[in-house]
């Protein structure tokens, strides 16, 4: 390209000296100014083309700059009509699926008027059955007018039998509540129960000993009922001897207890005399006092231990009326029971005779005792049995009580156990 131009402008200066040189050389035919005037021709000519080329070159650089322009725009609208198109084929792409989303719809558009109509006929007929229902349920109306009537004298019966059923619920209620305190005593009688099982528990292996010692007392007392049979044979026939001599041993009783009264009443008046002779030897310690003081008050106190000299004799009195009290009141059998009894069932004695929460008391005795109640009660019958040959508390009652026969000798052996006590 730069060759190009070169020689172009080679050529250029050439025809300008030729034409500038011969055109100054044809009317002088003067070699030098002809020469001069085709060198300024020359120099003319590249100034003018330089100029011109400077001019191109401008023209061609707004040329370019537009060109550079147009291209940035030409670019850009191919950007965007490149984004329109892509828009366009995405708007495409929608309206293909609304197509065929349409088309669907219109299919089952198409599905629905077939099934509308098919239900249209279907309704027809159903509106035929009902007017015929619509008839029957006229008439079934008017029955049921005439069954109004019937119904509302049955309604008023049925209140009269509500007010009567309310009644026997208001009866059953009551009946609930008392059944209801029922099962709360049967529940604690059941908590009870469940207390004795666990004490059952504990107390199983001293009943099994003690049922083995049982048994082998019963293989005793066997033989020994053998013996006793024997010796009963014997024994009643010295009954008959006792009770005669029973007889005499009551008159004399009788006697002793005369006896024993005159003895009362003698005591009676010798107390009397006591206070009065003690009153009377009183006044004389004053006035003797009062005369001598000093020297009375050895002999004061020498007399005082001999003020009364039957009190020795009132005493042995009083001693033999207590021991005679004593077993008139209870017999040998019954004292022989009274020291067979151990501390905690003269408790159980005593809460049978208070009769108030017996169970639980006689349960807390168990308790510390770590034994059972009706053990406890056993055991006191067992003694009773062997001292005495009856039983004296009744266990076929619940709570158990003492026979009403025994309730006095049974008092009494409290008595003289509290007195001990």
């Amino acid at each position: 390209m730069h060759s190009a131009v070169l020689s172009n402008r080679l050529f250029l200066g050439i025809v300008a000296f030729s034409v500038s040189f011969g055109l100054s050389l044809v009317p002088n035919w003067d070699f030098s100014k002809a020469f001069v005037t085709g060198i300024i021709t020359v120099i003319a000519t590249y100034a003018a083309a330089l100029s011109v080329d400077k001019r191109r070159k401008s023209h061609e650089m707004l040329i370019l700059t537009s060109l550079r322009k147009r291209i940035k725009e030409q670019e850009e609208l191919k950007s965007r009509i490149a984004r329109e198109i892509h828009q366009i084929e995405e708007h495409r792409n929608s309206l293909y699926t609304e197509s065929k989303h349409l088309q669907n719809k219109v299919a089952e558009s198409r599905n629905q008027r077939d099934s509308i109509l098919r239900e249209l006929s279907t309704f027809a007929g159903q509106k035929k059955q009902l007017e015929s229902e619509i008839t029957v349920l006229s008439t079934e109306i008017h029955n049921l007018d005439q069954n109004k009537a019937e119904l509302n004298h049955s309604v008023s019966m049925l209140t009269a039998e509500k007010r009567r059923l309310e009644l026997n619920c208001n009866v059953s209620r009551s009946e609930i509540n008392q059944l209801q305190h029922q099962i709360s005593e049967l529940l604690q009688e059941k908590q009870e129960i469940e207390n004795n099982l666990t004490l059952l528990g504990r107390l199983k292996p001293q009943i099994e000993e003690k049922l083995y010692e049982l048994r082998i007392e019963l293989q005793n007392l066997e033989v020994e009922f053998n013996q006793k049979n024997q010796l009963l044979l014997n024994k009643s026939n010295s009954k008959e001897n006792i009770a005669s001599s029973l007889n005499n041993v009551q008159t004399q009783i009788g006697e002793h207890q005369a006896e024993l009264q005159k003895l009362q009443a003698q005591v009676f008046l010798l107390q009397e005399e006591r206070d009065l002779l003690q009153s009377q030897v009183w006044e004389l310690l004053q006035q003797l006092e009062t005369l001598n003081p000093e020297p009375l008050t050895d002999k004061s106190h020498e007399e005082g231990l001999e003020l009364f000299p039957f009190t020795e004799l009132i005493e042995t009195i009083e001693t033999t009326e207590i021991k005679t009290s004593t077993s008139e009141a209870l017999s040998e059998e019954w004292i022989h029971f009274l020291e067979q009894l151990q501390n905690h069932e003269f408790e159980v004695i005593k809460a049978l005779l208070a009769q108030e929460n017996t169970q639980a008391t006689i349960k807390q005795i168990a308790e510390a005792n770590i034994t059972m109640p009706n053990l406890l009660v056993d055991s006191i019958n067992g003694k009773a049995n062997d001292t005495l040959g009856e039983l004296i508390i009744n266990t076929n009652v619940e709570p158990a009580e003492i026979y009403p026969e025994y309730i006095s000798n049974v008092k009494k052996i409290l008595d003289n156990y509290q007195k001990h006590m």
